[in-house]
């Protein structure tokens, strides 16, 4: 229980039920050992939460935006990359309840698990403390991100930036192999692997094998620079 107190200082929200709080980040490596319930329907909730609270600030504070804008701007918000970032933030790898299987394949540091505990987390505020809650904890995390992705809407996407960085002086082989896939039907991890004339550059996950190449693409473009 003490570190609930910890991690609910890191989030700026006090549950009155610490059972929701353990469930959110009660992975499902975890849940089957110990014959528990895993924070799966949670994240499940937290997604659509999390899509409305995002679409709603757009449409209240962006009004420069067209309705296709505000999508992109959303898909790029609403993404295992940035709430990953959030995840670190607030040390999430230090609260959750992994199975001896993730922690051996060091899961507290996997972005997709990552993201999904904060998705969980909107969801255990949203059911504590309402959608208020829940917003503001959204919001505060993710403003900056908003803000930058409004001003590059309508930019090309990693996977085009770098091919054009690459064949800058002549043609290369890029391929996206994917090397791994894991999770339930309804929320797939895939892993991508990046090669460029056979050569591995980086690899990327992601809920849909595009997602994981974008996050490749992006982890090249990281290192090229």
């Amino acid at each position: 229980m003490e570190n609930f107190t910890q991690i609910e200082q890191n989030i700026g929200y006090k549950f009155k039920n610490k059972q929701l709080l353990k469930k959110a980040l009660t992975h499902t490596s975890y849940a089957y050992e110990n014959k528990v319930e895993s924070n799966e329907k949670l994240e499940f909730l937290g997604d659509a939460i999390l899509e409305v609270i995002v679409s709603k600030f757009l449409f209240l504070n962006y009004n420069n935006l067209s309705e296709g804008e505000m999508t992109k701007v959303r898909a790029s918000v609403v993404c295992e990359n940035s709430l990953y970032q959030v995840a670190k933030k607030h040390n999430f790898s230090d609260f959750l309840f992994l199975g001896k299987s993730e922690i051996v394949n060091d899961g507290k540091s996997r972005p997709a698990i990552l993201a999904d505990s904060v998705e969980a987390i909107i969801a255990a505020i949203y059911l504590d403390g309402e959608i208020e809650n829940a917003e503001k904890f959204v919001i505060s995390n993710l403003k900056e991100t908003i803000e930058i992705s409004t001003k590059h809407v309508g930019m090309k996407d990693y996977k085009t930036v770098l091919q054009e960085k690459l064949q800058e002086h002549g043609d290369v082989h890029i391929e996206y192999k994917t090397i791994g896939e894991s999770g339930p039907d309804h929320k797939k991890v895939f892993t991508v692997e990046l090669c460029v004339n056979g050569k591995i550059i980086s690899t990327g996950e992601g809920n849909t094998k595009k997602s994981a190449e974008m996050n490749a693409a992006k982890e090249a473009l990281t290192k090229l620079k």
